[in-house]
């Protein structure tokens, strides 16, 4: 990885639309903020009339016609760092339990049921003058009210997205757990600085919705860091682009392995598209009651490899995210 530049505008203008979770281009630092430093998640702030704005925003129509932000269309410019990498470490480990459905998926409704129903949800928000949409998943955390996603679904071309909500549980327009309103959003700093996508995951802290925390009402998955390669996981999302609509809960099942062609990331076999951005990827999942260690999120896809996800390495820098986001 080390070596490997960033991806070009050029370059990214050639694979909008193909098969991305969203083309990505040289990313500046907005004027007047200071560039974070290596270990700091950089965070948006959002003040408390912006976030009942956004609550009252999202109305069913709006849920139903917003337009899937777009996996990652990567080229040959997509990466530039070395991961860096610790000691393992989980939040609330879970015991893997038999299988009750396929495995491998490459694609399918999520049947089981289960925790990951309600702690899985769409994510919503403005980006570029258009209402948009990504997947994310509640956590195990201090504040109990953090949710993990996609660095390009909460932060994407020097802006962050706006009217940002979580709306877990998601199916045919409802929030049968209501919408969370983002009292702040973060990313890490080789994210927000060049969109390096090995990094390519974000955070948002909800705000209390009438007068309890998130992961009281909807429970809330553990998580899993430097843990290695090769490992059986599951991916969820609530993908919005042909063939799918968005008010299905979808997922993949697989051995992973490691992305061979650029990046540092875990690949997985599975057709979801656009919208499916930021839904969690599991390890030490448990079918049978749905729970399990979020060890990456939905990122990218290669255009000539339509049919295999990718998801960061949670390493370090994804440790520190986390640990910033549900201290906050």
């Amino acid at each position: 990885m080390r070596g490997i530049p960033r991806i070009s505008g050029t370059l990214l203008g050639a694979l909008a639309g193909v098969t991305a979770l969203l083309a990505t281009g040289a990313l500046a630092t907005p004027a007047g903020a200071a560039a974070p430093k290596p270990d700091n998640p950089a965070v948006r702030q959002v003040p408390a009339d912006a976030q009942e704005q956004a609550r009252d925003f999202w109305t069913p129509q709006r849920m139903r016609e917003a337009k899937p932000l777009d996996l990652l269309g990567v080229g040959r410019a997509g990466v530039h760092k070395a991961l860096r990498r610790g000691a393992p470490a989980t939040v609330a480990p879970t015991s893997a339990g038999p299988g009750v459905l396929a495995f491998p998926n490459s694609g399918g409704a999520w049947t089981g049921g289960g925790k990951v129903v309600s702690t899985a949800g769409r994510v919503f928000f403005s980006y570029q003058g258009r209402t948009a949409s990504c997947s994310g998943n509640a956590v195990t955390s201090a504040n109990k009210s953090t949710v993990v996603t996609a660095g390009h679904c909460v932060k994407l071309e020097g802006a962050w997205h706006t009217n940002w909500v979580f709306v877990p549980g998601y199916h045919d327009g409802q929030a049968p757990y209501g919408r969370w309103a983002a009292t702040k959003t973060l990313s890490t700093p080789q994210w927000t600085a060049s969109e390096d996508i090995n990094y390519d995951i974000g955070a948002a802290v909800v705000a209390p919705l009438d007068g309890r925390a998130l992961t009281d009402v909807v429970g809330g998955q553990g998580l899993a860091f430097n843990t290695g390669y090769g490992l059986r996981m599951y991916s969820f999302g609530f993908p919005a682009a042909s063939p799918y609509d968005g008010e299905k809960f979808i997922y993949c099942s697989g051995t992973t392995s490691r992305d061979f062609v650029l990046s540092g990331d875990h690949g997985m076999a599975c057709n979801m598209t656009g919208g499916a951005s930021g839904g969690p990827w599991f390890s030490q999942f448990d079918e049978a009651t749905g729970t399990g260690l979020l060890s990456s999120v939905n990122s990218f896809k290669y255009n000539f490899l339509p049919n295999r996800m990718y998801g960061p390495y949670f390493g370090t820098d994804a440790q520190n995210l986390y640990q910033a986001a549900q201290s906050s």
